[in-house]
C-alpha cells in the first residue's frame, strides 16, 4: 500500500527545511521506498507581509522579544541542524523576511504537472534560494530561477506569475483545510491522512515512524 505524505510548510520557515531534508535522509535510509508519495501542501508563516518585506532582527524582535544576540544563538543552532542533515543554510541567515503566497501559488501548480517529481524538486529549489541563498522569493526572476533549476517550463511558470488569482484561491483553500484540522505550526507530515509527525525531527525519528506505519499497514 502506498505511503502518502502531505507536508505542510512555508519557505520561509528554517525549521521545514531541516525537517523535510531529515525526511530525505530517512527514505535513503529505508532505501528509497517506492511506495512513499510526498505531497507539499502551504501554509504562510507571514500571509499579511507586504510585498516588500521586513528586516528579519526586526521581525524576530518585534514576534518573539528576542534580541540580536539570542537570534544569533538561534541561527547557529539552525545552521547546524540542517548541516547534520544535508542542507546549507546562508551563514548570515536572512536579511528580509518576504511573503511566499507567490511561491505557493508555483507549487501548486508544479503539483499540476505530469512530472510527479516536479512539486518536489521545486520545493527543494525554493528552500535553497530563500534560507540557503538569502534571495527575494517574492520577486518573479528568484521565482523563476528556481522553476528552471527544477527543470519546470519557464513559460507556464511565467504565466502563472503573471495572473495573480491563478491558483490563488486552491492555495487558501488548501491552507484553511489543514487549519481546520488543527495545523497551527510547520513543518506537519502527516501520513495516509491519520498520522501526524510535527517539527523538524531529525532522521531517526521519522524511519522509526515509516517503519511502524508500513507494518501496521501491511498487516492490517
Amino acid at each position: 500500500m502506498t505511503l502518502k505524505i502531505d507536508i505542510v510548510s512555508d519557505v520561509a520557515c528554517p525549521w521545514c527545511a531541516v525537517g523535510i531534508a531529515s525526511l530525505e535522509r530517512a527514505l535513503d535510509n529505508l532505501g528509497r521506498p517506492q511506495d512513499v508519495v510526498l505531497h507539499f501542501q502551504p501554509f504562510e508563516l507571514n500571509p499579511d507581509m507586504g510585498p516588500e518585506g521586513v528586516d528579519a532582527i526586526e521581525y524576530l524582535t518585534q514576534k518573539y522579544g528576542s534580541t540580536p544576540a539570542e537570534q544569533a544563538v538561534n541561527r547557529q543552532r539552525i545552521i547546524d541542524r540542517g548541516a547534520e542533515v544535508g542542507f546549507a543554510f546562508h551563514p548570515d541567515g536572512r536579511g528580509r523576511i518576504h511573503n511566499t503566497f507567490q511561491a505557493h501559488r508555483l507549487l501548486h501548480w508544479a503539483g499540476t504537472l505530469p512530472d510527479d517529481q516536479a512539486q518536489h524538486r521545486l520545493k527543494l529549489a525554493l528552500l535553497r534560494a530563500y534560507q540557503g541563498r538569502a534571495e527575494n522569493i517574492n520577486t518573479h526572476p528568484v521565482l523563476l530561477a528556481c522553476v528552471a533549476e527544477a527543470g519546470l517550463p519557464e513559460s507556464e511558470a511565467q504565466a502563472v506569475l503573471d495572473d495573480a488569482t491563478r491558483y490563488a484561491h486552491e492555495v487558501r483553500e488548501r491552507e484553511s483545510f489543514y487549519q481546520r484540522a488543527g495545523i497551527h505550526s510547520v513543518p506537519a507530515f502527516i501520513i495516509n491522512d491519520q498520522y501526524l509527525i510535527s517539527g523538524g525531527q531529525p532522521p531517526e525519528v521519522f524511519e522509526q515512524a515509516l517503519r511502524q506505519i508500513q507494518a501496521e499497514t501491511t498487516d492490517a
